[in-house]
Protein backbone atom coordinates (compact mmCIF):
# COMPACT_ATOMS: atom_id res chain seq x y z
CA UNK A 1 0.00 0.00 0.00
CA UNK A 2 2.39 2.70 0.78
CA UNK A 3 5.11 1.60 -2.00
CA UNK A 4 1.86 2.30 -4.29
CA UNK A 5 1.17 5.62 -2.44
CA UNK A 6 4.93 6.48 -3.46
CA UNK A 7 4.92 5.26 -6.86
CA UNK A 8 1.78 7.25 -7.25
CA UNK A 9 3.19 10.10 -6.28
CA UNK A 10 6.14 10.35 -8.75
CA UNK A 11 4.17 8.43 -11.28
CA UNK A 12 2.04 11.31 -10.85
CA UNK A 13 4.40 14.18 -11.04
CA UNK A 14 5.78 12.80 -14.45
CA UNK A 15 2.47 12.19 -15.61
CA UNK A 16 2.25 15.75 -15.39
CA UNK A 17 5.44 16.45 -17.19
CA UNK A 18 4.89 14.28 -20.07
CA UNK A 19 1.43 15.68 -21.17
CA UNK A 20 1.31 19.24 -20.81
CA UNK A 21 -1.56 21.30 -21.64
CA UNK A 22 -3.74 24.17 -20.80
CA UNK A 23 -6.26 21.94 -18.34
CA UNK A 24 -3.49 20.17 -15.99
CA UNK A 25 -4.48 19.82 -12.38
CA UNK A 26 -2.66 22.73 -10.46
CA UNK A 27 -0.71 22.18 -7.73
CA UNK A 28 1.18 18.74 -6.23
CA UNK A 29 -1.36 18.05 -4.14
CA UNK A 30 -3.76 17.28 -6.84
CA UNK A 31 -1.06 16.33 -9.04
CA UNK A 32 0.17 13.43 -6.35
CA UNK A 33 -3.71 12.60 -6.06
CA UNK A 34 -4.21 12.11 -9.61
CA UNK A 35 -1.15 10.11 -9.56
CA UNK A 36 -2.33 7.94 -7.10
CA UNK A 37 -5.56 7.29 -8.00
CA UNK A 38 -3.60 6.40 -11.38
CA UNK A 39 -1.15 3.69 -9.81
CA UNK A 40 -4.63 2.36 -8.07
CA UNK A 41 -5.91 1.81 -10.82
CA UNK A 42 -3.19 0.10 -12.59
CA UNK A 43 -2.80 -2.13 -9.86
CA UNK A 44 -6.52 -3.17 -9.97
CA UNK A 45 -6.23 -3.85 -13.67
CA UNK A 46 -3.05 -5.82 -13.63
CA UNK A 47 -4.50 -7.49 -11.11
CA UNK A 48 -7.55 -8.50 -12.78
CA UNK A 49 -6.24 -9.66 -16.11
CA UNK A 50 -3.62 -11.91 -13.85
CA UNK A 51 -0.37 -9.94 -14.17
CA UNK A 52 0.38 -8.50 -10.84
CA UNK A 53 -0.75 -11.18 -8.01
CA UNK A 54 -2.74 -9.79 -4.93
CA UNK A 55 -0.35 -8.48 -2.59
CA UNK A 56 1.78 -7.00 -5.75
CA UNK A 57 1.55 -3.35 -6.66
CA UNK A 58 2.11 -1.61 -10.04
CA UNK A 59 5.35 -1.04 -11.45
CA UNK A 60 6.66 1.98 -11.80
CA UNK A 61 5.95 2.40 -15.50
CA UNK A 62 2.46 0.98 -15.71
CA UNK A 63 1.95 3.52 -12.88
CA UNK A 64 3.04 5.89 -14.80
CA UNK A 65 0.29 4.83 -17.94
CA UNK A 66 -2.33 4.88 -15.42
CA UNK A 67 -1.86 8.43 -14.12
CA UNK A 68 -2.05 9.41 -17.98
CA UNK A 69 -4.86 7.70 -18.00
CA UNK A 70 -6.32 9.69 -15.23
CA UNK A 71 -5.00 12.80 -16.38
CA UNK A 72 -6.30 12.19 -19.48
CA UNK A 73 -9.85 11.63 -18.16
CA UNK A 74 -9.44 14.90 -16.04
CA UNK A 75 -8.41 16.92 -18.60
CA UNK A 76 -11.56 16.16 -20.33
CA UNK A 77 -13.68 16.52 -17.93
CA UNK A 78 -12.57 19.88 -17.36
CA UNK A 79 -12.30 20.81 -21.11
CA UNK A 80 -16.45 19.43 -20.99
CA UNK A 81 -17.03 21.57 -18.00
CA UNK A 82 -18.11 18.70 -15.81
CA UNK A 83 -15.57 19.96 -13.36
CA UNK A 84 -14.44 23.10 -12.74
CA UNK A 85 -10.51 23.89 -13.97
CA UNK A 86 -9.10 24.49 -10.17
CA UNK A 87 -5.60 24.52 -11.72
CA UNK A 88 -6.06 28.19 -13.52
CA UNK A 89 -7.70 30.07 -11.14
Amino acid sequence: MLYILIVGIVAGVLARLISPGPNNPGGFILTAVLGIVGAFLATFVGQLIGHYGPDQGAGFITATIGALVVLFIWNRLVASRVIPDIGNK
